[in-house]
Formats: C-alpha cells, structure tokens, sequence
C-alpha cells in the first residue's frame, strides 16, 4: 500500500510539471521572442515600442540566457525593465 501511495504522488509530481511545462509560455531565447513579450504586456500593443525593441535588442542583450530570462520576467518587471519604474518624461522644469 504504501507503494501504491508514493507511486500515485510521483505521478502527480511528474504531471504537474508536464501541464506546468504546457501552460507557461514559450521561452525562444530571440530578440524577436524577447520583443514579442514585451509588445504583449507593454499596454496598447504599438508598433512603435514594438520596432524600437527590434532595434535596441541587439546592442542589450548578449546571449541567448540572457534573453530567454528576459521572456521568463512577469509582464510588470519586463515593461519595467525596458521602461523603468516611471515611463514618464522627465519634467524640464528644475527642482
């Protein structure tokens, strides 16, 4: 019986990272699959921020590590990591 018990929760496990594997989102390790997660989780979706990635990757990310962690990242840290922690102008006003 017990093991039918430890058989029955190895199987499981195993499952468990098999649909794991399935549902996450696929890592490409590319700058077009680098950019693809960034354009899809930047609000708005523009070609623009789109064709600008495409340009600046290249000169950012070295390896294809680096950029498979890149595509990994929630959408809030990867927006955050091309935009910073304020995508907005800075003010031309001094303090």
């Amino acid at each position: 019986m017990r093991h039918a018990v430890i058989a029955t929760l190895l199987g499981a496990a195993l499952a468990s990272c098999v649909a794991n594997r399935w549902a996450s989102p696929r890592v490409t390790g590319t700058c077009a699959g680098a950019c693809a997660h960034y354009v899809e989780c930047k609000p708005g979706h523009s070609d623009r921020d789109g064709a600008r990635c495409r340009a600046e990757c290249p000169d950012v990310f070295a390896d294809a590590d680096s950029l498979g962690a890149y595509e990994s990242l929630s959408c809030k840290d990867a927006v955050e990591f091309v935009d910073g922690t304020n995508p907005r102008a800075a003010s031309a006003t001094p303090r």
